[in-house]
């Protein structure tokens, strides 16, 4: 569903991502690691074709994020880390907009975002102005406008950063029930994101990938199979090598 081939990204001098490569297939959960500044978002940022790579390359279910950017962007649901709402609109209202935005059967309105808002546990506060709405049913929100044309792949940045345990709780159940279906990508730098709902982790330092494999193998580098310790190490090594 996703593969990236030597990606790379530098601004003037500085090289954020430095030949990354990875493949991710459907119903897997990708955890995306690494420090403030380690190129987890500009990685996502080429893989969603907001910005285009320096060198290297990508494809979203077989179509270049280059050559057929818009087709590839088709099979993308992107929820960005501060992602827009319409603070003015109520949740159905927004979740309409969105859905005629993009362009789908008018006939199946109703129904989809019925579904939409099943699925993301909102239906509670559908009729509710988004601006009244708590920073938790705020990333739910956002989650569903993701979902609106039932993409292949979603891409999440950092979906439950600063939510409370019940908030995180209930995003995550979210995320583990559509990772049946699709193929997922999380950006974070929480640690316990990884344990909660990824199946494969990879750590990023300095712009390149430093790990890729399961959290159980990631545990078993530390001896106190404690992710925090084996990661600091892992990173640590990383930035004082480059």
């Amino acid at each position: 569903m996703i593969v990236v081939e030597s990606l790379c990204k530098n601004f003037d001098d500085f090289f954020a991502v430095k030949d990354v490569s990875f493949q991710v297939g459907k119903g897997q959960v990708l955890g995306l690691l690494g420090p403030n500044g380690a190129g987890k978002s500009t990685t996502m940022r080429m893989l969603t074709g907001f910005i285009n790579p320096t060198s290297g390359h990508a494809k979203i279910c077989g179509h270049s994020i280059l050559q057929e950017k818009e087709k590839a962007q088709s099979h993308i649901g992107y929820v960005p880390e501060n992602a827009p709402l319409y603070d003015d609109m109520d949740v159905r209202e927004f979740l309409e907009f969105i859905y005629d935005l993009r362009g789908l059967p008018r006939e199946q309105k109703v129904s989809r975002v019925e579904e939409i808002l099943k699925l993301c546990v909102i239906e509670d506060v559908e009729s509710q102005k988004i601006e009244t709405l708590s920073k938790g049913y705020k990333r739910r929100v956002s989650l569903a406008q993701a979902l609106i044309h039932n993409p292949d792949v979603l891409i999440l940045d950092e979906p439950t950063d600063g939510l409370d345990p019940n908030q995180k709780h209930e995003v995550r159940k979210v995320i583990k029930n559509l990772a049946k279906e699709k193929t997922i990508v999380i950006s974070t730098h929480i640690l316990e994101e990884v344990d909660a709902v990824c199946d494969r982790a990879i750590i990023m330092a300095q712009g390149k990938i430093c790990f890729d494999g399961t959290p159980a193998s990631l545990k078993a580098q530390s001896p106190t199979g404690r992710l925090d310790d084996v990661f600091r190490s892992i990173t640590m090594q990383k930035e004082a090598l480059c």
